[in-house]
Formats: C-alpha cells, sequence, structure tokens
C-alpha cells in the first residue's frame, strides 16, 4: 500500500493545477452554453418581446458572443429601430473591440437615420478601416462621406482604395465608380 503523505504534494500539485486553470475560463465557457441556450430558444419564439428580453440576457451572460448581437440588430433593423441597433452594436464592440462588422453596422444605423447622422456614421467607417484597411465596403463609405462634404482628395483615395478591388467585390467596386463619375473623377 503507498504512503499517502507520498501523495499529498502530488494532491497539493494537482489542486494548485487545477485552482491555476482558469476558473473564469470554465465560467465562460458555461456562460457561454447559457447563452446559446438563450439565444436558441429566443429564435424559436413567437412572442417578440419576449426573445428580445431573452437576447438581451443572453449579451449580458456572455457579452462577447455575437449571436445575440446579431439576432438583436436584425431584430431592431427590421424595426427601422436604429437607435436601438446602434445600442446593440456598441455593446458588442465594448467587448469585442476588434469586430468590424460591428463598426460597419453601428454606421449604417447612423446612415439610417433620417436625416443621417453622417458626421457620427464616418467615425464608425474610419474605425472599422483603422482596424482592417483591406475592408472596402469602409473604403467606399467613408469616400462618399467625405465627398459629401467637400473633402475632394481624401474622398478621391478611399474610393480609388474601394474601386481598386473589383474582383473581389464588384458590387463596392460599382459604387465607387459612380461616385468617382458623379466627382468628375473619371
Amino acid at each position: 500500500m503507498r504512503d499517502r503523505t507520498a501523495l499529498k504534494p502530488l494532491i497539493l500539485f494537482a489542486f494548485l493545477m487545477l485552482a491555476s486553470f482558469p476558473f473564469s475560463a470554465r465560467a465562460q465557457d458555461a456562460n457561454a452554453a447559457k447563452a446559446r441556450a438563450l439565444v436558441d430558444a429566443a429564435i424559436k419564439m413567437s412572442d417578440s418581446d419576449a426573445a428580445v428580453k431573452l437576447l438581451w440576457q443572453a449579451t449580458d451572460i456572455a457579452p462577447a458572443d455575437e449571436s445575440a448581437y446579431v439576432y438583436l440588430g436584425l431584430y431592431y433593423n427590421s424595426r427601422s429601430d436604429f437607435e436601438n441597433v446602434v445600442k446593440v452594436y456598441q455593446k458588442l464592440v465594448k467587448y469585442q473591440p476588434k469586430q468590424v462588422s460591428a463598426y460597419l453596422n453601428i454606421g449604417e444605423a447612423y446612415m439610417s437615420f433620417s436625416p443621417a447622422k453622417t458626421d457620427d456614421a464616418l467615425v464608425y467607417y474610419r474605425k472599422a478601416y483603422e482596424i482592417d484597411p483591406k475592408n472596402t465596403f469602409a473604403a467606399l463609405r467613408i469616400g462618399q462621406l467625405l465627398a459629401q462634404s467637400g473633402q475632394r482628395d481624401d474622398a478621391l483615395k478611399y474610393l480609388k482604395i474601394a474601386l481598386g478591388d473589383s474582383a473581389k467585390n464588384p458590387t463596392v467596386a460599382s459604387e465607387a465608380e459612380k461616385t468617382l463619375k458623379q466627382m468628375g473623377a473619371l
């Protein structure tokens, strides 16, 4: 039979390893599973008010999991509630500050206000472009907004970037070309 005192250092080591293993990681996994369950339940609901409550709860439980935000964004966008679209994605970028699509969604929401909040939108398009300088959609929107505000030289720079990727994103390139033609640059 083994001497139990010889096992004490191993037990202590195992305990310390478990303690040092991110308990928060295990808790985060559990929270992510709870949040996914809430999102799944919300998707199946016919009561949209209750579904929205579940989705917001999911963002509180697992704030870095983007699935609940996507559904909330779609819900509010379908109701032209752009103020809440902005709130949804602002919360997401708080927890995922490198999430380019969230910045783009905020920019698009600001552009959907009546009248459009172009200065606010430009801030978010610039942030998206800063994170991903190859994002031609962000370049297009920046170029269009700069053109509207009379900043021709800067607008040309971004619109040419958007135009240059016609093979990958022909819709963006087409929009850039249209704006450049309107500016008399093509």
